[in-house]
């Protein structure tokens, strides 16, 4: 490929557009009060809900990572795409009452509120940690190797500072209603990218028929032979299903790895782990949930929800399959010429050996000028979202879950004026953290891993609360605790496994062989279970914790009642049945 460079257009469209954006943010500020500051007032409509949510989850790393992905993996990856519709399904029906009807601003509070503040200050600092230090951070990381392949002669450490500037530059004053605000801008915009780049990544190879062929050519000739789990994929359809690897033994079934298991995502780690990570971003994480938080009530909550979980189902045809399609169009092609540098500073010869480098190879090989700078605006927007989302989020729990909690006669002005500082601390943090990702080689796929044994804690307490009146705080906090000491015992593992190789440990090598969505569900049922056996040696929750907070069979009645004064495009309930209908149609297509 030749060397990339920006057109003049290009260049302008991208200027222009950052400063649009920074703009936007600031007229739709709120910050008159802490409500308006962290929640925008409560007081968002649920196209803007939907739209923010589905914008927020579409960041940079996920963008540039599903068509990596789907290159690696063919169109496997996408079954943490429409799991996300199930999910939120799921919270729509049994989660999102309880977080409206208590006027909450963060997760951790109706943690404390469920059981007590020992859950709430630990679940707040994890969240905190993960936010800021890993996903801002990353997320700031990725961007800067996009922008460093437009503009090489920059340093990294200086887009990356300008990255966070501009995301801060409406995040800090303007609070949430100018982060959902940029956020729907930018996801049509990226939605509008991402359908042009995959109209003429189709156009490339002939169309669906031309995939289809080209798919089993390569099937044909043994290309789609995986030699560590004999997997060997032998036609289009086997490429494109998302089902795959069933193992030989049940020593395999309950490992998640071994002959004949896919070792991207085993159907056990779909069925059993995925949930469970899927659950924790989409119903627990605060930069997530604070969407919902700040709906106009519940109703404008549940359809926000629903809508975004039906704007999950298409990212299979204009997220992932061009990273499909990139397996017909650059499988040993040169691209050294655009400069995709390893983190030991060496250029990237086939793409292959860098899958991440798909997403632009395509949009540098396929759009003409014009075009590519308003894609690569998109790009722009997707990184600005996740971090200002991030940023957001961060300081509302900082500033709710440990200021206010420290000093309780802060003015709401107050309050505000330390989200703000707060903010401008977190952006400095994450900036100065993002370099070191580069020196780590492998540390971005170790780090997400990381997140898969912090969350499965976290989602256990949230369940087994809502449904068991019986859970206790002290079972609630000895599940954490439990989750939180198995998980520096997995991370042991990994370490002391990759550093020793076979003089490890045969325990420690045991459980780094063990699949980490495997790992992931072991991880959740222990704390799940030691929480259960715990509150049933303690006392019993009040009976304030167990009617606010605890989901009851009686509930369906009364909101049978509610909704019965609704016509059939505002019922949840049919709502949420058209989603799952829709959902399992496009599951149908590539199973």
């Amino acid at each position: 490929m030749n060397d990339f460079k920006l057109d003049t257009i290009d260049i302008i469209i991208m200027v222009v557009y950052a400063v649009f954006i920074v703009g936007y943010g600031l007229y739709h500020a709120k910050r008159k009060n802490s409500e308006e500051y962290f929640l925008a007032g409560r007081n968002m409509l649920w196209p803007i809900v939907g739209i923010s949510l589905f914008a927020a989850n579409i960041s940079s790393s996920t963008l540039v990572g599903l068509a990596g992905a789907a290159y690696k993996t063919d169109t496997h990856v996408f079954n943490y795409e429409w799991l996300a519709a199930v999910v939120l399904v799921f919270f729509a029906i049994f989660f999102l009452p309880f977080y409206l009807k208590s006027k909450v601003y963060t997760m951790p509070e109706f943690l404390e509120r469920r059981y007590d503040r020992r859950s709430r200050y630990y679940f707040s600092f994890i969240m905190v940690v993960g936010n800021v230090l890993i996903d801002t951070a990353a997320a700031l990381y990725v961007g800067s190797i996009v922008l460093q392949l437009i503009f090489p002669n920059i340093p990294s450490w200086m887009i990356i500072v300008m990255l966070a500037a501009a995301a801060a530059a409406y995040t800090i004053p303007g609070g949430l209603s100018s982060v959902i605000h940029t956020e729907v801008l930018q996801a049509i915009l990226l939605v509008v990218g991402s359908v042009i780049l995959t109209y003429l990544a189709f156009g490339q190879v002939g169309g669906w028929s031309g995939m289809i062929a080209g798919l089993d050519a390569k099937a044909s000739a043994g290309e789609f032979t995986n030699p560590d789990t004999a997997i060997v994929l032998n036609s289009a359809q086997e490429v494109l299903s998302m089902f795959r690897g069933s193992g030989q033994n049940w020593y395999d079934f309950f490992m998640g790895t071994g002959q004949g298991v896919d070792g991207f995502m085993p159907w056990t780690g779909l069925l059993f782990g995925a949930p469970i990570l899927g659950f924790y971003f989409w119903a627990n994480n605060q930069f997530m949930v604070q969407r919902v938080l700040g709906a106009k009530d519940i109703n404008h909550g549940r359809w926000g929800a629903l809508f975004a979980g039906l704007l999950k189902l298409p990212v299979v045809f204009i997220m992932v399959l061009p990273g499909t399609l990139a397996i017909l169009l650059y499988s040993g092609v040169d691209i050294s010429g655009i400069n995709y540098q390893f983190a030991d500073g060496t250029i990237c010869q086939k793409l292959k050996d860098c899958p991440d480098a798909t997403y632009p190879v395509l949009i540098f090989d396929l759009l003409p000028k014009g075009l590519l700078g308003l894609v690569l605006a998109g790009l722009l927007a997707a990184m600005m979202s996740s971090i200002s989302a991030t940023f957001n989020s961060a300081s509302t729990l900082v500033t709710m879950d440990f200021f206010k909690q420290l000093r309780p006669n802060l003015t709401s002005e107050q309050l505000v004026r330390i989200g703000q500082i707060t903010t401008l601390v977190l952006v400095i943090l994450a900036s100065a953290w993002a370099p070191f990702i580069a020196k780590a080689g492998g540390l971005w796929e170790y780090l997400q891993k990381v997140l898969a044994y912090i969350s499965p804690p976290i989602a256990a307490v949230f369940i087994v609360g809502l449904f068991w009146k019986r859970a206790t705080a002290t079972g609630a906090f000895a599940a954490l605790m439990t989750g939180f000491a198995t998980s520096i015992i997995i991370v042991w593992s990994v370490i002391a496994t990759n550093m020793q190789g076979e003089q490890a440990l045969d325990f420690l090598k045991f459980i780094n062989n063990i699949h980490f969505l495997h790992q992931t569900f072991y991880l959740f049922a222990i704390c799940a279970i030691v929480q259960i056996i715990v509150s049933l040696q303690t006392a019993p929750p009040s009976a304030e914790q167990v009617e606010n907070y605890t989901w009851r069979k009686e509930l369906l009645a009364e909101e049978t009642e509610e909704l019965k004064g609704l016509v059939w495009y505002q019922n949840y309930r049919i709502l949420s049945v058209l989603l799952l209908i829709a959902t399992v149609i496009v599951v149908w297509i590539f199973r």
